[in-house]
């Protein structure tokens, strides 16, 4: 059933107050639907692949030229279609954990730091070296 035309402005009204509280979990919301459309466009792109071979198999089979390289072109299209999707996909998996981890713990911080596994190793080694030397 269709909203009605003031439950839709009332619906716009309660997305903007959202958006102007707390723009990270809009953008959050805004992101899991981009990542929900992408997924989807994955998986056509991947079946109209199949398709496309199907397709190029059956020009082959019956010796019709025209029908397997319209298999081809719609194999082309559809690897294509699933590149950019797919990109679009990571950019946003890329993008959306850094929101959560602004409360997180002393060990996402260090992740965050650039400093390696050796590197926090050597820092602990000095620091019981210099504790002990005292």
């Amino acid at each position: 059933m269709p909203l009605s035309d003031e439950e839709a402005r009332m619906l716009a009204q309660l997305e903007q107050s959202l958006a102007a509280e707390d723009p990270e979990f809009a953008s959050t919301l805004r992101g899991s639907k981009v990542l929900a459309r992408s997924r989807r466009t994955a998986i056509l792109a991947v079946l109209g692949f199949i398709a496309g071979l199907g397709v190029l198999f059956t020009g082959a089979v019956t010796a019709t030229t025209w029908v397997g390289v319209l298999g081809f072109i719609a194999m082309l299209v559809s690897a294509y279609v699933f590149s950019t999707a797919w990109s679009r996909g990571q950019a946003i998996r890329q993008a959306e954990p850094d929101a959560p981890a602004s409360g997180g713990s002393g060990r996402s911080k260090n992740k965050r730091s650039g400093s390696s596994f050796v590197d926090r190793m050597e820092e602990r080694w000095q620091r019981r070296q210099d504790n002990d030397g005292f």
